[in-house]
């Protein structure tokens, strides 16, 4: 085992790119737990995250104080790393489903969509506020490619950015739920799998849409802006 005071990063423990002047123990720590938490949930300990960044648990400890805090950047790396790549790709948004794509692509990416589910899965307030932070970049990402001409404007950004990324989401969780992959590790074929079923019928309806005519979205906006309708 290398030395805990060695700043070289395990090639094993990488979540994804990792620019050169971030190749240090603290992220390396950060990155093991990434990946660790995604294959295992957050129930991974200390010890075996220490063991895949190739440190100590006391020094673990004492570049973060307690897991909680450790998971704490842990989420803002995964939410600073989905942001880049959306940005970088706003050409070839598909709307809610462009970051899992993007990541199928790139294997060393998948760790990230583990670590989305597992946050799903927990169901803590701090998953919730992930989530959340989730939807309010995907408003962002949707109106950057409603303005480059890819995406068809919407009548309530933030509901359709809310309904593509939960039903995304959703789509993948219980995938895996209902189908456990044999190998929990390989993170980046779970999301291969997913979608050599799902890109077809997932780029029909994004492209070609689903009814023959708007008939059922005409009566639907006369019926929410009937006087005394819901709207909430």
């Amino acid at each position: 085992m290398r030395s805990a005071r060695s700043d070289r990063p395990a090639g094993s423990s990488r979540s994804g790119p990792v620019d050169a002047d971030d190749l240090t123990a603290r992220a390396r720590i950060r990155d093991a737990a990434v990946r660790r938490f995604a294959v295992e949930g957050f129930g991974a300990s200390v010890r075996t995250i220490a063991a895949d960044a190739d440190v100590s648990a006391g020094l673990v400890m004492h570049h973060f104080g307690t897991k909680n805090k450790l998971r704490a950047e842990c989420d803002a790396q995964v939410l600073a790393t989905i942001r880049r790549l959306k940005e970088e790709n706003v050409a070839t948004v598909a709307a809610g489903q462009s970051f899992l794509q993007r990541f199928a692509a790139v294997d060393e990416n998948a760790p990230l969509v583990g670590y989305v589910l597992r946050s799903m899965q927990d169901g803590s307030p701090l998953a919730r506020e992930f989530i959340d932070h989730m939807v309010t970049d995907a408003v962002g990402y949707t109106r950057d490619g409603v303005a480059a001409g890819v995406i068809v404007p919407s009548r309530d950004d933030a509901a359709r950015a809310r309904y593509l990324t939960l039903s995304s989401l959703g789509a993948l969780l219980l995938e895996v739920t209902l189908s456990p992959p044999s190998d929990a590790d390989d993170l980046a074929g779970i999301v291969r799998a997913f979608f050599t079923n799902s890109y077809l019928p997932m780029m029909e309806l994004f492209t070609e849409g689903f009814l023959t005519s708007r008939r059922t979205l005409d009566e639907y906006l006369l019926y929410v802006n009937e006087p005394g309708a819901n709207n909430s």
